[in-house]
């Protein structure tokens, strides 16, 4: 009876939904908070996703940029798609998404307000994972005897300069560099609880049009920490509290150095609900707790996943 439960919680979506925070978090690159980001799933699965990501606050802030008293709203739309693989024996699953963001950012430039409006495509953003330790791959009938214990996994993301970017202006969409992260997770099943750590690292390559197209632009590598701790109140609904913390990144402009290694954290939540067959939705909410240099915000996002299988 615990498979049969096990498989139609899957098969209602249950799994899909973690993803939905991926498919937006390329936005606030450093600042990714993402409960069950990390799960052993069956072999052909597909996952499609929608996401929709309210955020208003110090949302775009570059700290080496001469803009202050910063208020910003900004409105992200993204789809994705998820396949779970094998790789050499191991669960593993590849990950591509692309957002659409419209923003209204107001503050002081050089002491004077200034306001800007920008709307267009995002950076695209893709994953691999693999489970390292305590998954095998396994094709639904297997999976339905799978149960949960201790995992290891690694990912490598990599966020491309897609988006929209212009170089003579100091607010964009884009950021005209790539961007990798590096990131080992460990997740623990306890009964209804389920325990995950993550730790990464962003590197960033060179922005060589930066600041009305006259400036290089270079960034120190960034730390980054996810902790998160959820319980499952019946197959397809759990709920999560969650923190994360980064630090790093500081910058240099035409060689000089900024001064602007940035620290803070974040706290959140998240309701999963997997509602019908193939069917999930996701609600979370976050903001900054603490921060010495680099935006302070608040998130809202809803999202919306559909799963099946390769017949």
């Amino acid at each position: 009876m615990r498979s049969t439960c096990r498989t139609r919680a899957l098969r209602s979506g249950l799994l899909a939904v973690p993803l939905l925070l991926f498919f937006l978090s390329g936005i606030l690159r450093a600042q990714d908070l993402d409960p069950r980001a990390y799960n052993v799933t069956p072999l052909e699965l597909n996952i499609a996703v929608a996401v929709y990501n309210r955020t208003w606050g110090d949302v775009l802030i570059d700290p080496s940029l001469p803009v202050d008293d910063v208020s910003a709203k900004l409105n992200a739309y993204a789809i994705g798609y998820f396949r779970s693989i094998n790789f050499f024996g191991r669960s593993a699953n590849i990950r591509v998404a692309v957002p659409y963001v419209t923003a209204h950012v107001e503050g002081r430039l050089f002491g004077e307000f200034a306001e800007a409006d920008r709307s267009g495509l995002a950076d695209i953003r893709a994953q691999m994972s693999v489970n390292l330790l305590g998954g095998p791959a396994l094709r639904r009938p297997e999976f339905a005897k799978y149960r949960p214990g201790s995992n290891l996994f690694a990912s490598f993301t990599v966020v491309a300069p897609t988006g929209q970017y212009y170089p003579d202006k100091l607010i964009n969409i884009g950021s005209n560099r790539w961007a990798f992260k590096p990131e080992v997770a460990f997740t623990q099943a306890l009964g209804k609880w389920t325990l995950e750590g993550y730790a990464g690292v962003w590197f960033f390559t060179t922005n060589e049009k930066f600041y009305r197209g006259t400036a290089v632009r270079k960034q120190d590598p960034m730390l980054t920490y996810q902790v998160h701790a959820s319980y499952t109140f019946r197959p397809g609904l759990w709920a999560s509290i969650d923190g994360t913390f980064y630090h790093g990144g500081d910058t240099t402009v035409n060689g000089v150095d900024k001064n602007d290694r940035q620290s803070a954290s974040r706290g959140g939540t998240n309701l999963s609900w997997a509602f019908a067959r193939g069917h999930a939705l996701k609600l979370q909410y976050a903001r900054t707790t603490t921060v010495l240099v680099g935006g302070k915000f608040n998130m809202l996002s809803f999202g919306y996943t559909y799963s099946w299988f390769d017949k």
